[in-house]
């Protein structure tokens, strides 16, 4: 289906309603945080039903309460509206990245339109045209902060709907973070904008290794070429697949049945992972000898000692790789693959995480989204996000709850994996699968894994 060409309509910048006085102090990263420079913004949007109003103000209005309510959340969540900064040491040769809250022209804040309904875009198989819901749609990686805005909204007016899509610096937040502010844009919003006492307020001091802090972060780097990289994947699909809560269940059971060993309870997350990595692989044919690797996103403030706050602003995860060969992968039933993934998950404690951050304060480094440097890497599936957040409860007043979620460009490849949660809730899972053609009519042929996939 061709579509038409979305329009900008108006452009404006939101800054925070008033400053405070941790505002104005430089704002430093943690190593968890730098380490995305090199990756896209965290892009994510919500669809909601435009609601019956004979009001010719309405949409006047909405903006108008979107950008108020957002000026005061920004009060609260005060880096955001900032700029990175560098400071360069060419004696030794390195640069410190930083957040200047008091530089740069605040969030910037776009007003679309396009002419297309919700069920065109409320589709198993993702149209091409939602990734123009989002700002920084052209490839801009997280470090680009030092002159593009850190947060980007864009609120596109459909014919019967309004998306709002969100573009936020990674190298700030991860999605913990993430929905977070979305959570708190929304209880603002819903008190009419006004100046209220919010139920979580973000917590934006920074975590390190004991004995380190912000003055250990230089990169050994002068230059953004020397280790930034751009990255421009191959043509792929996107297509979202549902699985119910009793689908979900079921997966589980059957995971905890086929293992042998007591000790071990596989989750309904495990089982799910576990079964995509089988399906997925398969879809791609690899040869028996091949590796091929499961990647996980995973939250590292529980796994702390002491914990950090789910209200921690910032980037706390780090990617848990289980790695066998394909041979393996299907000579072992689901149980002993969700096993594999299980443990990986057990091997992620306070040691491992603090031995991780020390090890790249010593050698920092920054992930890139170039799989070409890893020979291996088109074998993976790499499964982010979480059916634990809260999306569907970013209630917003005159437009009801979402009744969808959609993601941009930003960050994916072939054999990515984003989950979120189901629409009715119940522990229900969406899957949105990122996978070449080819590869992606192979998974939808694929009958055992279609008998499990539920109609949303």
């Amino acid at each position: 289906m061709k579509f038409p060409s979305l329009i900008q309509i108006s452009e404006s910048s939101i800054k925070p309603k008033y400053e405070t006085k941790e505002a104005k102090k430089p704002y430093y990263l943690s190593p968890m945080d730098l380490m995305f420079l090199s990756c896209h913004y965290n892009q994510k949007g919500l669809l909601f039903t435009k609601l019956k109003n004979d009001d010719p103000f309405f949409i006047d209005n909405l903006l108008e309460s979107l950008k108020n309510s957002l000026a005061l959340t920004l009060v609260h969540f005060y880096p955001l509206a900032g700029q990175f900064e560098s400071i360069i040491d060419k004696d030794q040769h390195r640069m410190l990245v930083f957040i200047d809250s008091n530089k740069g022209s605040g969030v910037r804040f776009v007003h679309a339109k396009l002419d297309v309904t919700i069920s065109d875009i409320v589709t198993p198989n993702v149209p091409s045209v939602v990734r123009s819901f989002f700002d920084f749609s052209d490839g801009e990686l997280n470090f680009d902060g030092h002159t593009r805005p850190l947060l980007s909204i864009q609120v596109t007016e459909l014919i019967d709907g309004i998306f709002i899509g969100c573009s936020m610096n990674h190298a700030i937040v991860d999605g913990t973070s993430y929905w977070h502010f979305w959570n708190v844009w929304s209880e603002i919003h819903r008190a009419n904008g006004k100046d209220v006492s919010i139920s979580r307020s973000p917590i934006h001091d920074r975590w390190f290794p004991d004995g380190y802090g912000y003055k250990d972060t230089f990169f050994p780097y002068v230059n953004r070429n020397e280790f930034i990289h751009e990255f421009n994947p191959p043509p792929f699909e996107e297509r979202f697949f549902h699985f119910s809560s009793e689908t979900i269940a079921k997966l589980k059971a059957r995971a905890n049945q086929e293992i042998t060993n007591n000790n071990i309870v596989i989750s309904s997350f495990q089982a799910l992972a576990a079964f995509l990595w089988k399906s997925m692989v398969q879809a791609k044919g690899l040869k028996p000898d091949q590796q091929t690797h499961c990647k996980l996103a995973a939250n590292t403030r529980t796994r702390l000692n002491p914990s950090l706050p789910e209200e921690y602003f910032g980037n706390s995860l780090v990617v848990l790789t289980s790695t066998v060969t394909v041979g393996e992968l299907f000579k072992n039933n689901l149980g002993w693959t969700a096993s594999v993934v299980h443990q990986s998950v057990v091997n992620l404690t306070n040691k491992t995480v603090n031995d991780f951050a020390d090890s790249w304060l010593k050698s920092p480094f920054v992930f890139s989204l170039d799989q070409k440097l890893d020979k291996d890497e088109g074998n993976s599936v790499q499964v982010g996000s979480s059916p634990r957040f809260n999306i569907y409860g970013n209630e917003f007043a005159g437009l009801g709850k979402p009744i969808a979620v959609r993601s941009g460009f930003a960050n994916k490849f072939d054999g990515k994996i984003t989950v979120y949660p189901g629409f009715e809730g119940g522990g229900s899972v969406d899957a949105e699968i990122s996978l070449s053609s080819a590869y992606m009519r192979a998974l939808e042929s694929n009958k055992e894994f279609m008998a499990v996939v539920s109609s949303p």
